[in-house]
């Protein structure tokens, strides 16, 4: 693995890795009023669209990190739903 990769991947794994603790939060404290639907709903749209993007050019770090990023986010966004 090259440089690039190995920096794509870091990056990646920090930035998909800042959802961890708000989608765990989420679910254990059913607490998600101050959660705004309408980001959620947008960001995830933007993160399919990266995840899309990775899959047509054959980037693994891009791909990898978006679907990642899309679980957990659909994760929260389905606390926000549930829990309200």
């Amino acid at each position: 693995m090259d440089w690039v990769s190995l920096l794509g991947f870091t990056a990646a794994a920090c930035t998909t890795a800042a959802f961890l603790p708000q989608a765990i939060k989420a679910w254990k404290t059913r607490g998600t009023r101050d959660i705004s639907l309408a980001m959620y709903l947008v960001f995830m749209t933007g993160v399919t669209l990266w995840m899309l993007y990775g899959i047509l050019i054959s980037d693994y770090p891009v791909t990898i990190a978006n679907a990642v990023t899309l679980l957990l986010a659909l994760t929260i966004l389905i606390a926000k739903l549930k829990f309200g």
